[in-house]
């Protein structure tokens, strides 16, 4: 018998500061291999990369939310990420297409049991939206907790999993099935945060930029800097040469940073005076990483 396909996801949780609640929620998640976190105090944010086998995973992610749902309080959250949820997003990867099918299946039993043993409303976003509406994560997070809170009441916006209000200290979670997407930052050398919009701005598609590219500008006070944060779903159309390239133009750029793991091709061309911070491309190159699995 064939074994079953190979699968990552990519649960980030509200939580970037509180080194006990991180380590907890990541041995939660034990059933599946840890590959990478990623913890940011600014951001109020970490990022777990997760690797398992289809009929594991879910069970996986469900375990992970239950112990972020019982240690995190959105009511005191601080960090400047956008985000509606302790576990915020949870979005199941495939590596191929032979095993979209499989990613797909998983990330709808993950919305399942996460509504019906933890309670937690779920929207599907993505190519799982089920409403033209839901395609973007930043329509549902759109005015945060609050604003989330207000609109399903509202009947405004209502989940495609579980109860029609947010959990009470935990908010709501955003799943999907997607190929990998590089999550990827440029630390400028200054603490100009309008500067730092503005080139976010230019460069989102929506504003005209690179095709797939989603981007916002934040200020860290741990490193007195601003910075431009991406979403890149298509390294191919938006290279992330090119976004370095475009940022340059506006603002020097002090250092990047991978959040996750990235395909090896992505950094083709990058330029060699600008350093990533923390990058081990025996960890965070998807290739290397999931050859560890062998």
């Amino acid at each position: 018998m064939a074994p079953r396909p190979l699968l990552l996801a990519v649960p980030n949780v509200s939580e970037g500061a509180d080194a006990g609640a991180i380590d907890a929620i990541g041995r939660a998640f034990g059933p599946a291999h840890l590959l990478d976190l990623h913890t940011d105090p600014d951001h109020g944010r970490s990022v777990f990369s997760l690797a398992g086998r289809q009929g594991e995973l879910a069970k996986a992610l469900v375990s992970g939310a239950r112990a972020a749902t019982s240690r995190i309080d959105l009511r005191r959250h601080t960090g400047a990420h956008p985000h509606v949820g302790a576990i915020d997003v949870a979005p199941v990867v495939y590596l191929d297409k032979a095993t979209r099918g499989a990613a797909c299946a998983e990330a709808l039993t993950t919305a399942a049991l996460l509504a019906d043993e933890l309670e937690l409303p779920v929207f599907l976003y993505g190519d799982l939206a089920t409403t033209p509406e839901h395609a973007e994560r930043a329509a549902i997070r759109a005015g945060g907790p609050e604003a989330l809170a207000r609109r399903m009441t509202a009947k405004e916006l209502k989940p495609d999993f579980g109860p029609p209000h947010p959990h009470e200290t935990a908010g709501a979670t955003l799943v999907t099935a997607r190929p990998p997407l590089i999550a990827f930052n440029l630390d400028l050398d200054t603490d100009d945060l309008e500067l730092a919009r503005k080139i976010a701005a230019r460069l989102r598609e929506s504003g005209g930029g690179p095709p797939g590219v989603r981007a916002i500008g934040l200020y860290l006070p741990a490193r007195e800097r601003a910075q431009v944060s991406f979403n890149v779903h298509d390294y191919t159309r938006a290279p992330l040469a090119l976004l370095v390239e475009e940022v340059r133009r506006d603002a020097p750029v002090a250092e990047a940073e991978l959040v996750g793991l990235a395909p090896a091709a992505a950094f083709d061309g990058f330029p060699d005076d600008l350093p990533i911070r923390d990058f081990d491309p025996s960890r965070k190159l998807i290739e290397n990483a999931v050859r560890s699995l062998d």
